[in-house]
C-alpha cells in the first residue's frame, strides 16, 4: 500500500495529519475539533477529493473533542466526497466524540468503523 504522507497542519488545540493509503486519503484529527479549529479539517478533506481521493477515512483515534461545527465539517467532507463517487468512513471514535454523533443522530449516515484497519479494508 503507498502510505505517503501528503501533509500536515495544526492551529493551538487541532493537528491534522494527512496521508495516501492506496486508494484513500487518511486524515487523522489529533486534538479538538470546534469552533475555533474546524477550517484545519475541512481544508485538507476538500483537498483530498479535488485531488482524486474522494474515499476519505477519519482516523479518529486522537480526536479529544467534537463539536456541531466540527460535525458539520465532516457532514460537508461527506457531500462531496459522495458527489464524486466516494464517502467518509469514521474509524476508532473515542466515546465522547461518538456520543455526539449519537445525539444528532449523525452516526447513520456515516460508515462508521471499530478500528482503522476495518476502515480500509472495507
Amino acid at each position: 500500500m503507498d502510505r505517503g504522507t501528503v501533509g500536515s497542519a495544526s492551529r493551538g488545540r487541532l493537528q491534522v495529519e494527512v496521508r495516501r493509503e492506496g486508494s484513500s486519503a487518511v486524515v487523522t484529527p489529533v486534538g479538538e475539533l470546534d469552533h475555533h479549529t474546524a477550517e484545519l479539517l475541512r481544508e485538507p478533506l476538500e483537498t483530498a477529493v479535488d485531488q482524486g481521493l474522494s474515499r476519505l477515512v477519519v482516523d479518529c483515534s486522537r480526536l479529544e473533542f467534537c463539536d456541531s461545527t466540527g460535525l458539520n465539517v465532516l457532514l460537508g467532507a461527506r457531500l462531496k466526497a459522495e458527489a464524486a463517487g466516494g464517502g467518509v468512513h469514521l474509524a476508532e471514535m473515542q466515546p465522547v466524540v461518538a456520543r455526539v454523533f449519537e445525539i444528532t443522530g449523525a452516526e447513520a449516515v456515516f460508515v462508521v468503523h471499530p478500528t482503522l484497519e476495518a476502515a480500509l479494508s472495507d
